[in-house]
């Protein structure tokens, strides 16, 4: 069987990553140029930044990614950019050179939903998972479980109705006064603490999400008392956030009798989420979690979703559009 290359292309947000993906399992090259030390002193990703930097980022990193992975660019089968969801300036740089590039080099452009790329970046850890199975999704802008019926079929059985779980966490984050990302500094202050504060959890008679509830219930308690032990107020919002995504899998394995489940997603980084996700294994559930590396934005994920578009016959124009708020 010929090996099939794609060159995953990713800007969504605040990293400028170019991979070369083979087979849509194994990782050639995944170069990441983050923008986290730019957007720090924010407090948060400012758009017009994002995409300046992309702009300056994206032909090295494209260089970078092609002679790591020792390829030409005649050696790609196909070029497989993000086209959203996401910030709709950083998408278009990214789409925009790789349409360009896919018409220099004549070879197809197949567009990318990031959702399913963050889904695909279990396939690259896992050699041998295959759909169908769940996928709990979490991250800055999503929070959704996925009955993953095949590499290219997605129902969204639930949903978030207000933040997704990564803006709760980066907005904890910056009430109690540790910067951004909020994710990874409230996960390494909540393990110095103990989930002794009960939180208000909601829950829906489907698999739905809110978590602005339990956002405000921590940002009025600091509020009232600004001397409170933040590494507990860390820990016991975690776990609040934490019991809603398990009862909602659990949920979710009884309609539809899917006990194989992959995270994915920035947020799916948390210590404390994988560790309580890990647990489900004890019902005879197995659970799949990326690799740390790939969690987070990146293009490898996004060529290995770009792969299984491409040998299901997807192809786009080259008129095709950013879309901020894509749907799955």
């Amino acid at each position: 069987m010929k090996e099939i290359i794609t060159l995953g292309i990713e800007s969504s947000c605040d990293e400028t990553s170019v991979a070369v993906i083979k087979n849509g399992r194994d990782i050639l090259s995944n170069i990441v140029d983050t923008q986290i030390p730019i957007h720090e002193k924010y407090g948060g990703v400012v758009p017009e930044i994002a995409s300046r930097n992309h702009i300056e980022a994206i032909s090295r990193v494209t260089k970078k990614a092609l002679e790591t992975a020792n390829i030409k660019f005649e050696d790609i089968d196909a070029v497989t950019p993000t086209y959203g969801p996401g910030l709709v300036g950083a998408l278009l740089v990214g789409l925009s050179y790789a349409k360009a590039l896919s018409f220099a080099i004549n070879k197809p452009l197949i567009g990318v939903n990031h959702i399913q790329g963050h889904i695909a970046a279990n396939y690259i850890t896992y050699k041998e998972l295959k759909p169908p199975f769940l996928c709990v999704m979490m991250s800055g802008g999503n929070t959704q479980i996925i009955h993953v019926k095949g590499y290219t079929e997605f129902e969204v059985l639930g949903k978030t109705r207000d933040d997704a779980i990564g803006e709760a966490f980066d907005k904890v984050a910056r009430v109690v006064g540790l910067g951004y990302p909020g994710g990874p500094k409230v996960d390494k202050l909540a393990m110095q603490g103990s989930p002794n504060i009960k939180f208000p959890e909601t829950h829906f008679e489907n698999l739905d999400f809110s978590f602005s509830g339990i956002k405000t219930a921590v940002i009025n308690l600091n509020h009232k008392d600004p001397n409170i032990n933040k590494a507990d107020l860390c820990a016991s919002f975690q776990k609040a956030v934490t019991n809603v995504l398990i009862a909602n899998i659990k949920q979710a394995i009884q309609m539809t009798n899917v006990k194989t489940i992959a995270l994915a997603g920035g947020v799916s980084a948390n210590s404390y989420i994988r560790k309580e996700f890990k647990n489900l294994e004890e019902d005879n559930i197995k659970i799949y979690m990326p690799d740390l590396k790939l969690c987070t934005d990146n293009a490898a994920m996004i060529g290995s979703a770009g792969y299984y578009n491409y040998i299901s016959g997807k192809k786009d124009s080259l008129n095709l559009n950013a879309i901020p708020n894509l749907k799955l």
